[in-house]
This record gives structure tokens, C-alpha cells and sequence, in this order.
């Protein structure tokens, strides 16, 4: 009869059991490190950089529309560069620390080579002398990065500005169902927090997605061609909205698909 004590046996499979317990811990761990899966956090950082784009190319709008100037010196790095500071100076957090391994840190270097690329393929335009106006505006750098963005992670993510319905210049602007939705029924409540994000588990572009819309509201620039007087062409060829500041003028929508 078998007698020996449970103990005897019991005991190495402790170490084993122990073993791969910690094995597992420090494989989750390194996997957080590596892969983080907030998709808030990767959501806000997304828009943060578009705000941040858009703000500098703001800056910049004089040197651009200034027909007595050729080469302005706005090389896509030089813009990449200023919009890297500025994310810094909002979250306290160099973009290029973040590591490229992680969604978030990959998803940063998509929308950085996106700035990149629209500022370089549209030199001719912004260095064009004898022209004031060139059209090239935050509104337009910014939806043409969205799209550079997407055809670099368009598998994984996508970045768009859209507005309520009866804001939208662009057809491309369009607020899709949720988006529209959320704008109603959340965006223009009177008790809505000003500033504050919806986010939900939902649907884009016919797939599963955690989806973070982020309102945006008007600023005194921005009255130059939306505010006052209501119905008068702006310099961009639209009808101002009559709109004041503080009022909802737009929405950062993030998709981060499942």
C-alpha cells in the first residue's frame, strides 16, 4: 500500500505552481508596459495632438497668407516639432518618451508623420508669392492630417472633426448616427460640463469601437468667419453662422477599433 506522505509530493508542485504564478505576473506586467489598453488615455492623446496641430498652424496663419514672402521655412519637421511642444506643454508629457511599442505611443508617431506629410506636400501653396489668402487653414490641416492618420492606421483607429449638422462646411464633416446623437442629446444640454467627453463602446464605420467624441467650443478667432454678421461671406467663401464665443463649435471623434 502507498503510504508516503501527501507532503512529500505536494511540495514540489508548490514551487511549480509558485513558478509560473510569477511568471505570469511578470509577463502581465511587461505586457502593460508594452501594450497598455486605456482607450481613454490613448483616445484623449490622439485628440490632444489634432488640438495641438491646429493651434499651431493658427500661429502661423499670417506668415502663410503673407504674399511678400516666398519660403516661410514651415518644413513639416519644424511644424511636427512645434505641435510635439505644445502636446508637451498640455499634458506634461514629450510625445517621443512614450513608447512606440505601445498602441498609444504608435497611434502618436502615425498622427507625427501625418502632420508631417501634409505640411511638406503643400509647400508650393504656402510658399506662393503674390497671393494673401491661401486657403490653407487649421480647419483644412486638420482634416487633411485625419485622413493622412487613417491611411496609416485605418486598420486600428480614426481621427475625425465634425461639428452639429448645421455647422458643417465640408460634406466629408458630416457627423455619422452617433455622433449626431451625442451632440443632441448630450453636447447641447445647458448642464452639460463644458469640455467633458462622451465615450462609449459603439459602432464606426461598421465595426466594434470604443468611441470618445471631445466638444470643442468658439474662441474669438474663430468669430472671424463664424460669428457676426450672420449670413456674410467669410474670406473662406462660406456664409458666417453668427455664432459667439463659447458656443459648441465642434467635436474631436475618436474610433479605436476592438
Amino acid at each position: 500500500m502507498f503510504t508516503s506522505s501527501p507532503g512529500r509530493w505536494f511540495g514540489p508542485w508548490l514551487w511549480v505552481i509558485a513558478a509560473f504564478v510569477c511568471a505570469f505576473i511578470c509577463y502581465g506586467l511587461d505586457q502593460s508596459r508594452s501594450e497598455p489598453n486605456d482607450d481613454s488615455e490613448v483616445a484623449k492623446s490622439l485628440a490632444t495632438m489634432v488640438r495641438a496641430a491646429r493651434t499651431v498652424l493658427s500661429r502661423h496663419q499670417n506668415e502663410i497668407n503673407n504674399p511678400n514672402v516666398g519660403d516661410k521655412g514651415l518644413t513639416g519637421a519644424k511644424v511636427l516639432a512645434e505641435c510635439k511642444r505644445l502636446y508637451q506643454d498640455v499634458t506634461g508629457v514629450d510625445p517621443d518618451s512614450i513608447d512606440p511599442a505601445t498602441r498609444q505611443g504608435r497611434l502618436l508617431q502615425a498622427q507625427g508623420a501625418a502632420i508631417a506629410e501634409v505640411m511638406d506636400a503643400n509647400q508650393e501653396t504656402i510658399n506662393k508669392k503674390g497671393v494673401g489668402f491661401k486657403g490653407f487653414i487649421p480647419a483644412t490641416f486638420a482634416r487633411l492630417v485625419n485622413e493622412s492618420f487613417s491611411s496609416r492606421a485605418g486598420n486600428e483607429a480614426d481621427v475625425k472633426v465634425t461639428a452639429p449638422p448645421d455647422l458643417v462646411r465640408n460634406r466629408k464633416a458630416r457627423p455619422d448616427r452617433w455622433e449626431t446623437q451625442v451632440i443632441g442629446d448630450d453636447f447641447m444640454r445647458s448642464d452639460w460640463p463644458k469640455g467633458k467627453e462622451f465615450a462609449a463602446v459603439a459602432d464606426s464605420a461598421g465595426r466594434s469601437a470604443f468611441r470618445m467624441a471631445a466638444p470643442e467650443y468658439y474662441v474669438a478667432s474663430c468669430l472671424t468667419c463664424h460669428g457676426d454678421p450672420k449670413g456674410e461671406i467669410d474670406v473662406t467663401g462660406y456664409p458666417k453662422e453668427g455664432r459667439t464665443v463659447g458656443d459648441l463649435g465642434g467635436v474631436i471623434s475618436i474610433s479605436l477599433y476592438r
